[in-house]
């Protein structure tokens, strides 16, 4: 027969989350993806099922492309005057 775990007596159940959170920063790491993003990158979040499409930016950035490239141009159409 396996052990549970009970809980000590007087110990409240927490199901809030505390209000403040106590960081070491004597342990923190720099980031080692940091190096890796170039400086005028923009990250964008991806809902699940389009990132389940997509691997890479390489194919996110590519498809982007070529939808702006097919995107119709706004035509600048020059005004004649009739009455000259």
């Amino acid at each position: 027969m396996k052990k549970t775990l009970a809980r000590k007596r007087g110990q409240p159940k927490q199901e809030e989350l505390p209000s403040e959170y106590r960081f070491d920063y004597r342990k923190s790491k720099p980031n080692r993806f940091a190096s890796k993003m170039s400086e005028d990158a923009i990250a964008v979040v991806l809902e699940p099922d389009i990132a389940a499409i997509f691997k890479s930016s390489k194919t996110v950035n590519d498809l982007l492309r070529s939808i702006v490239s097919a995107m119709r141009q706004p035509s600048r159409k020059k005004r004649t005057n009739l009455t000259r």
